[in-house]
């Protein structure tokens, strides 16, 4: 468990589980031996140079709300292209709980986009339905993801059947915009290329600033190398777009990025010359 506080926001992570394997699959480009010459990745490989990447939730406090972040795998679920995911069955909301949030305290979901680890937790089962699981939570969906995602295959398993619908079945669902302000601390900036609405989300609290990534980032040899798009990209040249000027940004103000998939999860993005890299 880790937490960080910005300004009056309290910020808390939950991990659902951690990896070296996906990053072989998603991002190709980065070999043990393009990883290995930049010696601060260090920390976020493997003993073989295998990016370690991992998947957590974010607990959220501001303004008397308490938000979750992204809702990771979810369990019993089928997902049978990726059999570490497949028929999960994990602590996860025991997790949630110890660290102070239980299901039923949850006021909003929001996911940055609508892939299969960003909402698995959306749902439960419950006498063999999908029923929401955090049922006194009003679910924030990006508008153009849901737009996107309700008609498209569903190459992971059944996702948005079993982890998206059953929110807009329910009437849980707000379909929201891009720049959607959560709370006078939080809220989102249009973050797209990964998918088409993808966001980031921005919290802004008595001078201090952090921003939770999403996938503008999967790993931090990205910050290396904005140019790797990974294979999972919807528009990997958008992708390139965005991760380039959200590093700018980022570099620009003293902001703590936090990174969604990373495993050491929080520190600043420095500019030295022509190169970025991560201090955490």
């Amino acid at each position: 468990m880790h937490r960080w506080k910005i300004g009056n926001v309290n910020i808390t992570c939950v991990v659902d589980d951690v990896n070296s394997w996906i990053g072989q699959f998603i991002l190709p480009q980065a070999t043990p031996e393009a990883v290995r010459s930049t010696p601060w990745l260090a920390p976020f490989l493997d003993p073989e140079g295998q990016l370690v990447t991992s998947i957590h939730t974010f607990i959220v406090e501001s303004c008397g709300r308490r938000i979750l972040v992204d809702t990771c795998l979810g369990n019993g679920k089928e997902r049978p292209i990726v059999p570490d995911w497949h028929m999960r069955d994990t602590p996860f909301l025991a997790d949630l709980a110890n660290a102070g949030a239980p299901r039923e305290s949850i006021d909003i979901v929001l996911c940055t986009h609508l892939h299969v680890d960003h909402v698995g937790w959306n749902t439960m089962r419950v006498n063999d339905r999908w029923v929401p699981t955090f049922p006194n939570s009003r679910y924030l969906f990006p508008r153009a993801e849901w737009q996107y995602w309700k008609d498209q295959p569903e190459d992971f398993g059944p996702v948005i059947t079993d982890s998206v619908r059953p929110i807009v079945d329910a009437g849980l669902a707000d379909l929201v915009e891009a720049d959607h302000e959560i709370t006078d601390e939080v809220r989102l900036e249009p973050t797209p290329g990964h998918t088409p609405g993808h966001v980031s989300v921005c919290i802004r609290s008595a001078g201090e600033e952090a921003v939770i990534t999403g996938d503008v980032m999967h790993h931090p040899c990205q910050i290396v190398h904005p140019e790797w798009s990974t294979v999972l990209d919807h528009d990997p040249d958008q992708s390139v777009r965005t991760r380039r000027a959200f590093l700018e940004r980022c570099t620009y103000a003293p902001v703590l990025v936090i990174g969604s998939h990373f495993t050491q999860m929080a520190g600043r993005i420095v500019r030295e010359d022509d190169a970025y890299r991560f201090e955490h």
